[in-house]
């Protein structure tokens, strides 16, 4: 199940982090990185931001990788206001990686809103999941 996997690297991660390892971990692979969201917010954290360095490092040892990065939302929300915020959340972490020396042209953005919901169902323990934005390989 890819939400028990996500759960257990997130630990592992965390734990390496709380050891005084690199929290800047480039993945093995960019489909399906998430970073994930506070309740109607697009700030990224530090974790996110760590989590979006990681993907930087990678792209700049793949060079010919180009990504798109999808931003979602909770059920919560009308469908405009929710594109909206999807659409801040996905340029938000294109913004980190741009920042970090990634060409812009590498990135593209969409936003789904609350359309294409991680995980289904309702309350936090949901939506929390579902507050991301999703990079993919392109």
């Amino acid at each position: 199940m890819k939400l028990k996997n996500f759960a257990l690297l997130a630990g592992a991660a965390g734990l390496l982090a709380a050891c005084g390892g690199s929290s800047i971990v480039e993945p093995a692979d960019l489909n399906d990185q998430r970073v994930f969201f506070a309740f109607n917010s697009s700030e990224i954290s530090k974790e996110a931001k760590d989590n979006l360095l990681g993907q930087a490092l990678y792209m700049k040892n793949h060079e010919d990788v180009k990504v798109q990065i999808a931003g979602n939302c909770d059920e919560r929300g009308t469908t405009e206001y929710n594109l909206a915020l999807g659409a801040r959340r996905a340029n938000a972490a294109k913004e980190v990686l741009v920042n970090d020396g990634i060409d812009a042209k590498r990135i593209s953005t969409v936003s789904y809103g609350k359309e294409r919901p991680l995980v289904k169902g309702t309350g936090e323990e949901v939506w929390k999941w579902n507050r991301n934005a999703t990079t993919t390989v392109k």
